[in-house]
């Protein structure tokens, strides 16, 4: 999928980020707040930085942004890039990976960044590139395994200097997800549920009974695999197991779109969602792994 926009799907899954425009307005590197830049951007990812777990990165359609816990936020980025794909490094503090759009037009391809999203560079074009990967994933297993899906899916071994095209991917691919456990196990979310490969990407099977659409698949270092169905909620497992307990299914009309777990406290969460009616997001934090939420910086 190049877009991550399928019909009505994306009204309250991703809330159709690349078709939303928002001009040329200023967006600039003063301090403003989560709730501002909610009615100004678009977010596409979210990470705790496990140099400084005080803050957050946030990735969003006019560049990379710091976020307090009190819910300020200060744009890092040299640029005022569209960062469709966004994650971290799993070991190392200083590294982000993304992919999506310069500010010009076109693709970015696969880039880093060694200074904590200060300023990025190119490592590859990817395969028929330049690529933009709006669903990537770097293996906790093995960092140097990164995959991406942009004219199908895409896996580096080199930490993302060389890549090859694995397969077509899973159909109605929305989230991508590499295991903490196995270099060769991926997780998708998918219109059609939860999808899990084995193979290293070449083939895909059910990874849950129930066939409703997923929103989002995350898994943390220590083998927690969280994901959002439609209609059942915020679900986690752990590796290898196929069970899924539902953790909170209090939504409402909201869905979690990206998550994030603190490295260093694996019961608090943060979450971007956003709303299936209105297409609004939000961030929440949940001290207690995500039975509850509330805005964050709320009290």
């Amino acid at each position: 999928m190049n877009h991550r926009t399928f019909g009505l799907l994306r009204l309250f899954a991703a809330a159709i980020p690349s078709m939303l425009i928002f001009g040329n307005q200023p967006l600039h590197a003063a301090e403003t707040s989560v709730a501002t830049l909610a009615g100004s951007t678009h977010f596409h990812g979210i990470a705790v930085d496990a140099g400084d777990t005080s803050r957050l990165y946030l990735a969003t359609h006019h560049g990379v942004y710091a976020v307090a816990l009190d819910g300020s936020a200060d744009r890092i980025s040299a640029n005022r890039n569209d960062y469709m794909g966004f994650t971290p490094h799993p070991t190392d503090p200083n590294v982000l990976f993304g992919s999506g759009h310069p500010t010009g037009g076109g693709n970015m391809g696969f880039i880093t960044s060694t200074n904590r999203g200060k300023t990025w560079k190119k490592l590859s074009d990817g395969v028929d590139g330049p690529v933009d990967f709006h669903q990537m994933d770097v293996s906790k297993a093995d960092p140097s395994i990164i995959v991406g899906m942009s004219g199908g899916l895409q896996m580096s071994r080199d930490g993302g200097h060389s890549w090859t095209k694995i397969g077509p991917g899973p159909a109605g691919l929305i989230d991508l997800a590499a295991s903490a456990k196995d270099i060769n196990t991926f997780y998708a979310a998918t219109q059609r549920g939860l999808a899990k490969s084995t193979d290293g990407g070449k083939s895909w099977k059910p990874a849950h009974l129930v066939s409703r659409t997923a929103t989002m698949v995350h898994v943390t270092s220590d083998a927690t695999v969280y994901a959002y169905q439609i209609g059942t909620g915020l679900i986690k497992t752990s590796e290898p197991k196929l069970v899924w307990p539902v953790v909170n299914n209090n939504f409402g009309q909201s869905y979690i779109a990206h998550l994030a777990v603190d490295p260093a406290n694996t019961k608090l969460l943060y979450a971007i969602t956003g709303n299936q009616q209105t297409r609004a997001q939000s961030i929440l934090s949940s001290l207690d792994g995500g039975k509850t939420w509330k805005n964050l910086g709320e009290k």
